[in-house]
C-alpha cells in the first residue's frame, strides 16, 4: 500500500526484527528500503525525509533515546497496544514522554492504536481498553483497529507485507489505519 510513495522503514530497535525480516524477503517480492539505527536518530530520520515521501521509524515497545529523539522529527506517532492490563499500564508513562516531546515539536500527532485486538465478537476487551484510553487527551485513540490475526504472523513468518498476501480483513484494517493516522 505504498500508494506509489517513496518509503523507507528504519529499524531503531535493539533487537532489530524488522531487519531480520528485511533480510529474509524473497528476491522476487518488491524491494522495501530497511536500515538500522541507534541511538539519537533525529538527524538521520531528518534526512532521509528528503529522498522519501515516507520515513518509518521502527522503535523498542519502551521507552528509550531512539524513541525520544525520533519523537523530535516525526510527523505522527504511533503506539501500538494490546487491550491487556499490562498494556494499558504503560500508557500514562507513553503519554508524558510524549507530551514533553510536544515542548520541542510541536506538530507531532500522537495516536494510541489497539493492536492485536480479538476477533471473536463476544470478547469485549478492545472496547473496555477503548474505554480507559479516552482518560489520555494527550495523544489520540485511533478509531481503526488491528485485529489479532494469523494472516500477520504469516506475512511476517514470509518477510511479506499483510498487502502480498490475499487475506482482505487483515489488508483492510492495515489501509484503515494508515489512511487515518498517516494519509
Amino acid at each position: 500500500m505504498s500508494l506509489g510513495n517513496r518509503v523507507i522503514i528504519v529499524d531503531a530497535d535493539d533487537q532489530k526484527s524488522v531487519l531480520t525480516w528485511y533480510n529474509n524477503r524473497p528476491e522476487d517480492l518488491p524491494h522495501i528500503p530497511v536500515t538500522g539505527a541507534t541511538g539519537n536518530i533525529k538527524a538521520m530520520l531528518k534526512e532521509h525525509e528528503k529522498s522519501y515521501d515516507f520515513v518509518i521509524a521502527d522503535c523498542a515497545g519502551r521507552d528509550s533515546a531512539e524513541m525520544r529523539s525520533g519523537l523530535m522529527a516525526a510527523d505522527v506517532f504511533i503506539s501500538p497496544l494490546r487491550p491487556s492490563q499490562m498494556d494499558l499500564d504503560v500508557v500514562p508513562h507513553t503519554c508524558s514522554v510524549f507530551t514533553a516531546a510536544k515542548d520541542f515539536n510541536e506538530d507531532v500527532r500522537g495516536y494510541l492504536v489497539l493492536n492485536m485486538t480479538p476477533t471473536n465478537m463476544f470478547v469485549n476487551e478492545a472496547n473496555q481498553a477503548a474505554d480507559v484510553l479516552k482518560d489520555y487527551p494527550e495523544m489520540r485513540l485511533a478509531s481503526s483497529r488491528v485485529c489479532d490475526r494469523k494472516a500477520h504472523r504469516d506475512a511476517w513468518a514470509e518477510s511479506m507485507t499483510i498487502f502480498e498476501t490475499q487475506n482482505d480483513k487483515a489488508q483492510q484494517e492495515i489501509e484503515s489505519l494508515v489512511k487515518e493516522v498517516i494519509l
